[in-house]
């Protein structure tokens, strides 16, 4: 069942859904989460049932901004060492994710049982008004993993959920997704920023707003927690995923010729085929745009019916590394 995300009463209809213990999902600026009261072990048991997903994995809670968000934060977190405040006020609302130490017996589940948790506010007005429906009902937060079946291709628009779950779920539609790819991950929970997950917001400006350089996992001597969407294989299409460089791209489809069938292309250099049975679509130069485009061209890719999807590797520059960590993930599932 999709609902209009824009109407105050299916805004109220959502959160008395969830208040109830119920699943809903919900857009936000990165992809469309399945989103469950945080504060209830119970509540999100059913998101783990629902996706298939392990219960270990953990889950990232999405907290309202202002005033409720000050609350909600102090409910799930221990106090935030200052360069995590900094990226709070830098980047909430917004497509980050803060790995931050947990209140004691608080949001288990979501945490999938470690003593971290992750937090972020997302930008989206559809998810913010839901929130702050939720919070006026007592569920400070929304653990929200992507609306979909674990590992599987992330959802950027309503139908991309329905499509997943049908009539069952009640998804609030705020339209498509502006940003298309899940948010930076930054762990701030054994004292200094270490990135997990790239995203739209880049090392250099976590780095410029928090006043300290990036560690990596390999300079400190605890392990990394356990963050959604970091395992090695991961959002992977139904179809094989290869990604090339565009002179083995070229050569690939010069091999075929002809006789090239079930296979889809995403590229930025232009490529010449004989084939009328490859589907092919332009990669945007711009790594914003690729990045809103990527699950949505995945997709549609697997809507064609395709066998083998090839794509062109995206450059290896910071704004590019979002992008470019998706598509390995998805080449290695």
């Amino acid at each position: 069942m999709i609902v209009d995300g824009h109407s105050p009463d299916a805004i109220a209809a959502a959160a008395v859904q969830l208040r109830a213990g119920g699943l809903v999902a919900f857009p936000t600026e990165t992809v469309y989460g399945l989103g469950a009261d945080a504060g209830s072990d119970a509540a999100v048991t059913g998101i783990f049932r629902a996706k298939g997903r392990p219960a270990d994995h953990p889950l990232i809670v999405h907290v309202p901004a202002g005033p409720k968000g000050t609350e909600a934060l102090s409910y799930f977190a221990q106090p935030l060492p200052a360069f995590a405040e900094k990226l709070v006020l830098a980047f909430w609302p917004g497509p980050l994710t803060l790995i931050v130490t947990r209140q004691p017996g608080v949001a288990t589940a979501s945490a999938g049982g470690q003593d971290t948790i992750g937090l972020r506010c997302p930008a989206h007005p559809v998810a913010q008004a839901l929130l702050e429906a939720c919070a006026a009902q007592g569920v400070l937060g929304l653990s929200g993993p992507s609306a979909n079946r674990f590992g599987r291709v992330s959802p950027t628009t309503a139908q991309h959920v329905h499509a997943e779950f049908g009539e069952t779920l009640m998804v609030v539609d705020g339209g498509p997704c502006a940003v298309g790819i899940e948010s930076t991950i930054v762990d701030c929970s054994r004292g200094a920023p270490v990135l997990l997950r790239p995203g739209a917001i880049t090392r250099d400006q976590i780095e410029a707003a928090c006043g300290e350089a990036l560690r990596d996992k390999h300079d400190l001597a605890a392990p990394d927690p356990r963050a959604s969407g970091t395992l090695a294989a991961h959002y992977a299409p139904e179809a094989k995923l290869r990604l090339m460089d565009a002179r083995a791209l070229q050569a690939a489809l010069d091999v075929l010729g002809a006789q090239a069938a079930h296979i889809a292309v995403w590229s930025r250099t232009p490529l010449k085929h004989r084939s009328q049975r490859v589907v092919q679509r332009r990669m945007p130069d711009d790594a914003a745009a690729a990045a809103q485009q990527l699950f949505a061209v995945l997709r549609e890719f697997d809507t064609e019916g395709v066998k083998l999807i090839w794509v062109e590797t995206p450059p290896d520059t910071p704004e590019w590394e979002g992008v470019k960590d998706r598509l390995q993930r998805a080449a290695a599932a």
